[in-house]
């Protein structure tokens, strides 16, 4: 499916009870390919690391990247329901089309990281470094004493409030806006405009999925808490947590091809969608 040719999408609405079926069907896919589906998050994290790592430009370049990430899985996806077996190959395959596709997804990737920066540094006026404090005191190890008060800034919620609601904001122009350039063949800006349209119009079960996600993570963290309570283990946590963590967000990424051929009828394996009916 990376053919240099459009394909017709058509936009269309679904029940808010797809909210969980994609979920679902993400979860489908990564147990029918578990290791290279978390070994292609994997193969990021290590990429976003060595970006950081450059001076100036790292974080620019990691932001402009994520766009290709939320593709590249959706890539990804697709292969694993063609029986094919994914590689990092997907998040360089966005790139190696015609030119014209090549180039709006950079330009797609330049506004993203803007966007998001300039979105930092909004609630960063907003909450006065009052954030940047408190994880510089959590990554010192004070006292929670130190911590409480900080946390208790009242400048700190209402920045937190911006940063949390301009990037769930900014993320409906961009969640689809990375394959209806790949597949679809749009410009920029008619995908950032198509991919706002395709989520209003199933806001409902796009609202659905994010309460059940929400709720998963909240229910695993709680769960995590109280196994590591029961046994004395408290130190081990995030030992515990961080691979549930990259599971839940592989999941999570793989989910996402289904919310794109929801919203723009991109044809899927009937086997993976027989839950539909």
């Amino acid at each position: 499916m990376n053919s240099s040719s459009p394909m017709l999408l058509h936009l269309q609405t679904v029940p808010a009870r797809n909210g969980l079926l994609w979920i679902r069907h993400g979860l489908k896919v990564f147990r029918r390919k578990p290791l290279a589906m978390a070994g292609l998050l994997s193969v990021f994290l290590f990429i976003a690391f060595a970006l950081l790592l450059l001076p100036g430009v790292g974080i620019m370049l990691l932001l402009m990247a994520m766009p290709i990430l939320s593709l590249g899985f959706m890539l990804a996806t697709h292969l694993v329901l063609q029986d094919q077996l994914p590689t990092a190959a997907v998040f360089a395959a966005p790139l190696k089309l015609t030119p014209q596709r090549r180039n709006s997804q950079l330009l797609l990737g330049a506004c993203y990281a803007l966007a998001t920066i300039a979105i930092g540094l909004l609630s960063e006026w907003i909450d006065s470094g009052s954030f940047e404090a408190l994880q510089r005191l959590v990554l010192e190890n004070a006292s929670a004493d130190k911590v409480a008060a900080a946390a208790a800034d009242p400048r700190l919620f209402w920045g937190a409030v911006t940063r949390l609601s301009l990037a769930a904001l900014l993320s409906v122009p961009f969640w689809h806006a990375p394959a209806l350039i790949h597949w679809g063949g749009q410009g920029v800006l008619q995908a950032l405009f198509s991919s706002t349209l395709g989520i209003w119009r199933n806001r409902a079960a796009f609202a659905y999925n994010g309460l059940l996600w929400a709720a998963l993570v909240i229910g695993v963290g709680v769960a995590a808490s109280l196994l590591s309570a029961l046994l004395g283990l408290g130190q081990m946590l995030p030992l515990l947590v961080m691979p549930l963590g990259l599971l839940m967000t592989t999941v999570f990424y793989a989910s996402l091809y289904f919310t794109f051929i929801d919203c723009f009828m991109f044809g899927a394996p009937k086997d993976i969608l027989t839950e539909k009916n």
